[in-house]
Order: C-alpha cells, then structure tokens, then sequence
C-alpha cells in the first residue's frame, strides 16, 4: 500500500488536488489586484518560468512514456501525467491573472 498522510490521501494525489486548485498562489506571493506593477513583472516572469519547465517535463515524460511496457504506461497516464497537467494549467492560469493585472496597469498609466 502507498504512502499516505493524515489526510488519508496519497503524496501524488494531494500533488494533483494542489496542482489543479487555481487559486492557489505560490508561497510569497502577492495580491494580484493589489500589487505593483514591478511585483505583477515578477510573478509573471515567475509564473512563464515555472511554466515553460513544466511543458518541457510533460513533453519528456511522454517521450519516455513510449518505451514503457504498457502497465508501467498505465501507471504513469494515472499518477504522473494527472499531476504535472493539473500543475501546468494552474500556472497558465496564474500567468494569465499576473499578464492581466499587468495590462490593467498599463491602461490606468497610460
């Protein structure tokens, strides 16, 4: 049986509920509809950073995926593809409330 917390949940579960809840903000970050254009510049370049590793995960992950036996693809279409997909929508979404927020700046400077 996997490894489970006191939540009864398994590591990579939480990591997908976590991964797919877009309202969560990264530690440290600031409120979007409070924050200055130099820190919604930080958070999006952030958010691009983190993001653009992710798909490059997801990409080599399915990569590696097409030499597996077909029960190691399973097990990976069910744990690890759930969880890194969950996270790069989450950060899409992210980035775009930080690109927004910038654009909302630049209309009320200009």
């Amino acid at each position: 049986m996997g490894h489970q917390d006191g939540d009864g949940l398994r590591p990579d579960v939480r990591a997908q509920m976590r991964g797919a809840d877009v309202d969560q903000a990264m530690d440290g970050e600031h409120d979007i509809e409070n924050s200055s254009r130099e820190q919604a510049v930080f958070w999006r370049d952030t958010y691009r950073e983190i993001l653009t590793m992710e798909e490059s995960v997801m990409v080599r992950v399915l990569e590696l995926m097409a030499a597996q036996s077909p029960a190691a693809r399973r097990e990976v279409e069910l744990s690890n593809v759930p969880v890194i997909s969950a996270q790069v929508e989450r950060l899409r979404s992210r980035l775009g409330h930080w690109e927004a927020r910038l654009k909302r700046l630049d209309g009320a400077e200009a």
